[in-house]
C-alpha cells in the first residue's frame, strides 16, 4: 500500500502533545548530564490489526535523524500485520533523550489506529468477499479523518469517503451523494440526473434512494432514467423508518431484476456491524458493498506499552517484565532515512 505521509505536526515534535512528566525527565536528564544508550520494546496486551506503525517511523526519522547511526537503530513489523498478544511491535535503539519525548505520541499514533484497523477487518471478515467502504469521517475531529481512513483501509476496507484518508492510501476517495442533495432537488431522479450530468465519468453513478419515496419505487424511477449509466442505489433507511432490513433488499433487488436492470448494484448502510452484516448475509440479501462508519470509528483504542529493556547494553526491566530483549522474529529493520518526509 502506498502513504503519502506529511511531516509530524509542530504540536508532536515541540513535545507539547506529550505528557508533561516526559518533558520534566526530558528536563533532569539533561541538567544531570544523563543520556544513556536503551532499548525500547513496544507491545499490545491482545491480538489485533497493526496499524500507526508507518506514522511512527515516520515520527522517529524525524526525531533520531541526528543520532550516531552506530547506535541509532529501529525494528518494526508493519502496518496491517495481524499480532498477538505481548507481541513486540517495535523496537528502538538510540540514545534516550533523542526520542523519549515522544513515547506519549508513538504509543497514540499506534493504540488510536489498530483500534480502528481491527474493527475494520472484523466487519471486512464478516463482509467477504463483499467489499466494505469506510465512512467514518463525520464521527471523528476533521483533524484526524484521513488517519481514521487510512487505518480503515489498513483493516481491509477498499475504499474511504475522505479525500484525504484515501489519498494517504494511494486511492481515490469513495462516495455516493449526501440526503441534503435530494432535498434540495426535491425529487430523486432530478438529484440523480443531476449527479450524472455534471461528474465526470471517473465517478460511479451510485444514487441515494430512501429520501422521499419508496425505497424499491425510487430505485426503479433512477434506473429508468439513466439506464445502463447507473452504477448502484444505496439504502439508508433511518431507524425511524425500520432501517434496511434484508426483505427490503431483496424486494429491491427483484424488483430491478424484473424490468431489466440487474447490472445495477445494491450498496447500504446505516448503523452496520459485524452482526448485522451476518445477518444480511445469512437472510441471503444480496448486497454488492457495504458502507460502515460508527463500528470502525467508535472503537476503542487497543493500549500499547513501552518498556526499557536494556540500559548502556546492560538488560533491565521493571517489576512484572523480565530484563533483556524479547526474542521477536518477525521484527524488521527500518530504513529511518526513507521514512523521513518532509513534506507539510
Amino acid at each position: 500500500m502506498g502513504i503519502a505521509r506529511s511531516r509530524p505536526s509542530m504540536e508532536i515534535l515541540s513535545g507539547d502533545s506529550a505528557d508533561v512528566y516526559f518533558a520534566r525527565a526530558e528536563s533532569i536528564l539533561d541538567r544531570e548530564g544523563l543520556d544513556p544508550l536503551v532499548a525500547m520494546e513496544v507491545f499490545a496486551r491482545e491480538a489485533a490489526i497493526l496499524c500507526g506503525i508507518d506514522e511512527a517511523k515516520n515520527l522517529l526519522a524525524h526525531v533520531l535523524a541526528d543520532g550516531d547511526p552506530a547506535e541509532t537503530t529501529v525494528e518494526a513489523l508493519d502496518d496491517g500485520d495481524r499480532i498477538e498478544p505481548k507481541e513486540i511491535v517495535l523496537r528502538i535503539r538510540a540514545r534516550y533523550r533523542r526520542f523519549g519525548l515522544y513515547e506519549t505520541a508513538f504509543l497514540g499514533m499506534l493504540a488510536q489506529s489498530t483500534g480502528w484497523a481491527t474493527a475494520a477487518r472484523q466487519v471486512v471478515e464478516a463482509a467477504a468477499p463483499q467489499p466494505v467502504i469506510s465512512f467514518g469521517a463525520r464521527h471523528v475531529h476533521p483533524d484526524i479523518t484521513d488517519v481514521l481512513d487510512f487505518a480503515a483501509i489498513v483493516g481491509g476496507c477498499v475504499g474511504a469517503s475522505t479525500p484525504a484518508g484515501a489519498r494517504l492510501a494511494g486511492l481515490s476517495p469513495t462516495g455516493t451523494m449526501p440526503h441534503s442533495l435530494v432535498l434540495v432537488f426535491g425529487d430523486t431522479v432530478r438529484a440523480a440526473e443531476a449527479f450524472d450530468r455534471d461528474l465526470g465519468p471517473d465517478v460511479s453513478r451510485i444514487v441515494l434512494v430512501d429520501t422521499f419515496k419508496d425505497e424499491a419505487e425510487e430505485a426503479l424511477r433512477v434506473a429508468h432514467a439513466l439506464g445502463d449509466r447507473l452504477y448502484g442505489i444505496r439504502l439508508d433507511t433511518p431507524s425511524e423508518r425500520g432501517r434496511v432490513t434484508a426483505d427490503l433488499v431483496k424486494e429491491v433487488r427483484a424488483r430491478l431484476d424484473l424490468e431489466g436492470f440487474q447490472h445495477v448494484k445494491i450498496v447500504i448502510s446505516g448503523g452496520l456491524t459485524p452482526e448485522r452484516i451476518t445477518y444480511f448475509r445469512e437472510q441471503g440479501a444480496q448486497v454488492d458493498s457495504f458502507a460502515v462508519g460508527s463500528y470502525i470509528s467508535g472503537a476503542s483504542p487497543i493500549d500499547f506499552t513501552a518498556d526499557i529493556k536494556e540500559l548502556d547494553g546492560r538488560p533491565i526491566g521493571k517489576r512484572g517484565r523480565i530484563p533483556g530483549l524479547t526474542h521477536s522474529p518477525r521484527l524488521r529493520p527500518v530504513d529511518l532515512p526513507a521514512w523521513r518526509a518532509d513534506v507539510g
